[in-house]
């Protein structure tokens, strides 16, 4: 079931943006929706809902929210609808008007199912997304300093140089030195981190990780904000190519999602098409809030 918060959060997504009140003595026009007004006060009221780097964004972005919410709530009005609020989970329910907005938008919006030829050609032409992860064993020591303070960092990296000339001469120590210097809690087992795959670690180290064989330790210290790591890379076990039947379903989910996303936001640009909108600019030929 997807409400109306659903739906905007798709196009335009939302967080915690606070607007300050503007430098101008005279107030922003309301905006105009076939006739009904939008101020300037619901705007910035909507604008918390919406993540932007700038204040002026947050406030475009919950404007443009604001009078797509306008549009569809006339036209479910013009066409007579009526809706029960439905249970969202976790003690919560739909509003009023997103209970409107679900059943115009099931209404009024068809999009098509993704069938097995269309999963299919999706498949072929993505093939390496649908590859299991490749996986790492590594050990490693950690010679810590914080990253600024520059004389902390001079002494791990000279502590990592000098540990890593023990490796190679005795690399079958490593556990035990990992024991005696590591400051990882990884240390109580002699530096192992078990297995990792994308992300598990800050980039740095998992570049690091990508360069070495199996049984080969870290040419340098591989420097990260945590400080100086010497890494053994243990074993490496490559993703697979994942079979189509195992990520039909998923392949179809993702179609159908993108199919709707698309046909709502076409439906969107057809009613602010065929509506007298002031005080904002709205594509209604490619449809509002599609940028």
């Amino acid at each position: 079931m997807t409400t109306l918060l659903d739906f905007t959060n798709t196009v335009l997504p939302t967080g915690k943006v606070k607007v300050p009140p503007r430098p101008e003595a005279s107030p922003r026009p309301d905006i105009l929706v076939n006739g009904v007004a939008i101020t300037e006060e619901m705007v910035r009221s909507e604008a918390q809902n919406h993540p932007a780097e700038a204040p002026a964004e947050a406030f475009a972005a919950a404007a443009r929210a604001l009078v797509v919410r306008e549009l569809l709530m006339q036209e479910a009005v013009r066409l007579g609808l009526a809706a029960a609020p439905e249970a969202l989970g976790e003690g919560r329910r739909e509003t009023d008007e997103d209970a409107l907005v679900r059943a115009l938008l099931e209404r009024e919006v068809n999009a098509p199912m993704a069938d097995e030829a269309a999963c299919r050609r999706y498949y072929e032409q993505n093939r390496q997304k649908f590859r299991s992860e490749t996986l790492f064993e590594a050990r490693h020591i950690l010679l810590a300093a914080p990253e600024q303070d520059r004389a902390a960092r001079d002494l791990a990296k000279d502590e990592a140089l000098a540990v890593l000339v023990e490796l190679r001469e005795s690399p079958e120590n490593f556990a035990e030195l990992a024991v005696r210097y590591s400051a990882c809690p990884s240390s109580g087992q002699g530096g192992s981190l078990g297995q990792l795959g994308r992300g598990s670690t800050v980039p740095e180290f998992e570049a690091a990780l990508h360069k070495l064989q199996p049984g080969q330790l870290s040419a340098e210290p591989v420097v990260t904000r945590f400080g100086y790591h010497l890494i053994l890379l243990e074993r490496r076990i490559e993703g697979e190519q994942l079979p189509f039947e195992v990520v039909a379903q998923r392949i179809a989910a993702w179609l159908e999602a993108a199919s709707w996303s698309r046909a709502v936001s076409q439906y969107i640009g057809i009613l602010a098409g065929q509506a007298a909108i002031s005080g904002i600019a709205l594509n209604a030929a490619d449809g509002p809030l599609v940028q």
